[in-house]
């Protein structure tokens, strides 16, 4: 049976070494052999593994999750790939309706009309919306957020389309960058950016502790990475690259 080092996983499977290595350190995928120079070594097992790890990353799964449902006794892969079939192809309608409500918003826009609320809607799950927004009452207080929303409907809509280019130009200079050192000076440079158009949005609800806060933020892109995508899709390693050029930034102020 052949084993695949790290560097030949990451390329078959389409994710990065650093990716590997958390997984590793995290417990969620263990090479099958670690050889006296201590480099990692994965068979076929850990490929079926990593297999069902993406699949449930591409479903949202957080990776504590994931662990607890791969380690369970009851666990059946066949099981599992028909599931996620099934998801998939759920999302695949959904998309589909979603890229024809973006068609139609494009229509309307173009004639210099608004489409009726409901089909602003059209194709996104008010479900998930609630759920992303008690999420994050629970982790910073419910009047923290409601404050926070109240703080950004203040902004005009050309202040948040101005904040929001400037967010997705950093983000897409990180991307470009992330391959590179997380502490180089131009990867600092987009995250002291990034870090004040935060202190923006945020309109001084963070009362302490601002960059406590912003360390939790890049440690959570980790955990959930819908909010670091790459061509439209989550990126595990855009999310660690952030993550670590965000905490040698913190560390750097503190100094």
């Amino acid at each position: 049976m052949d084993n695949y080092s790290v560097k030949k996983l990451s390329k078959l499977a389409g994710v990065s070494v650093r990716t590997l290595h958390l997984y590793d350190k995290l417990g969620l995928l263990k090479p099958s052999v670690r050889t006296e120079a201590r480099y990692r070594l994965y068979g076929e097992k850990e490929l079926l593994r990593l297999q069902q790890i993406l699949f449930y990353r591409e479903l949202d799964f957080p990776l504590k999750e994931i662990g607890a449902i791969l380690d369970d006794p009851a666990f059946d892969v066949v099981q599992a790939l028909e599931g996620h079939k099934k998801a998939l192809l759920a999302r695949k309608e959904r998309i589909n309706t979603l890229v024809g409500t973006i068609e139609k918003t494009l229509v309307t826009l173009k004639n210099n009309t608004m489409l009726q609320v409901e089909d602003l809607y059209d194709g996104i799950s008010r479900e998930k919306m609630e759920a992303y927004r008690t999420e994050a009452m629970t982790k910073w207080g419910k009047e923290t957020i409601l404050e926070a929303e109240e703080t950004l409907r203040s902004f005009s809509k050309e202040e948040m389309e101005t904040l929001k280019k400037e967010l997705n130009d950093i983000t897409a200079q990180l991307t470009a960058l992330m391959t590179g050192d997380p502490k180089s000076k131009e990867v600092q440079e987009c995250i002291a950016r990034r870090y004040q158009i935060i202190l923006r949005l945020t309109g001084g609800q963070i009362k302490t502790g601002k960059l406590e806060y912003f360390r939790k933020l890049g440690e959570l892109y980790v955990e959930d990475n819908r909010y670091t995508p790459v061509n439209g899709l989550p990126s595990m390693e855009l999310a660690l690259f952030i993550k670590e050029a965000t905490a040698h930034y913190v560390n750097s102020q503190k100094q």
